[in-house]
């Protein structure tokens, strides 16, 4: 059976990270391993939570599974708020990431142009050194400006111009040359607003093409999807699918989802019932 380790934070409330990508990669067939990196009560969007924070122990497990003589087909790290667990990452890769490994790293840093907020100068340096080491990313459009150099309200200003996916393309391809050449760079959430709808998409960028998918845009953004996206990104390219079908599965997976909770008024930060759509992975 292939095997994914999953390094991301377990939330008891929200549907996201290691609570989302667990059940997703298992259902496609996958064994799911998780490395946490951090134990909450729920996500940092609720107004409460206890954080059990896991950084002195993530180099146990990497440890520990190297002496089993462990190997795995995919690595896929999510948030990680601190350099120091960026730095476990990478210890990480060294022990694990070969050359038949994919790694999928999400940099989460920010949304709608702003960074989250402990996410300094010195850890989005030490981010650029983790993504550089993955063969897919997976930002949105403020962590793309953010890897990229790249002034956010700059080019979202383009927003509503038909050449806006070209922006968008442009920045990404400013990460390429600092990558090997297989990487893929998937952005998501490009939000494109039209006078009678509004639409949301994603936009995967190789050194050679470029594919765009995009639904109606439901105007709420829920807990959890970006990292249930990845999940599905993932899991589908270590099942030997192109990125182009990969995300055809994923928003077929979760447009249903997504829309169910916008219906029902969801609040955002408990996230969508994907659970009952986990059949449309098989």
């Amino acid at each position: 059976m292939k095997k994914i380790a999953l390094i991301n934070d377990l939330s008891g409330f929200g549907k996201c990270s290691l609570t989302a990508a667990i059940p997703v990669i298992s259902v496609l067939g996958i064994q799911a391993c998780p490395l946490p990196t951090a134990i909450l009560s729920a996500q940092t969007g609720f107004p409460s939570y206890y954080c059990d924070d896991y950084t002195d122990r993530m180099n146990y497990f990497t440890d520990e599974w190297k002496n089993m003589q462990e190997t795995f087909d995919g690595i896929y790290s999510g948030y990680l708020g601190s350099a120091a667990q960026m730095h476990n990452v990478l210890y990480f890769l060294e022990n694990f990431h070969t050359e038949d490994t994919l790694y999928l790293a999400d940099p989460v840093m920010g949304d709608n142009g702003q960074r989250i907020r402990i996410f300094t100068d010195e850890l989005l340096e030490s981010m650029k050194e983790l993504t550089r080491h993955a063969g897919v990313i997976t930002p949105n459009l403020t962590e793309l400006c953010l890897l990229a150099g790249v002034d956010y309200d700059v080019l979202t200003s383009h927003a509503s111009k038909d050449s806006y996916l070209s922006y968008i393309e442009e920045t990404a391809r400013r990460l390429l040359p600092r990558a090997h050449t297989s990487q893929t760079i998937v952005i998501t959430g490009i939000v494109r607003r039209q006078p009678t709808q509004s639409f949301v998409g994603n936009l995967a960028v190789t050194p050679e093409s470029r594919y765009y998918l995009e639904t109606p845009y439901m105007g709420e953004s829920f807990s959890g999807t970006g990292d249930l996206f990845a999940s599905v990104i993932m899991g589908s390219l270590v099942n030997g699918l192109s990125v182009e079908d990969a995300m055809d599965k994923a928003v077929r997976f979760l447009s249903p989802a997504i829309e169910e909770a916008s219906r029902d008024n969801i609040p955002r930060d408990h996230g969508i019932s994907f659970e009952k759509y986990l059949h449309l992975l098989l």
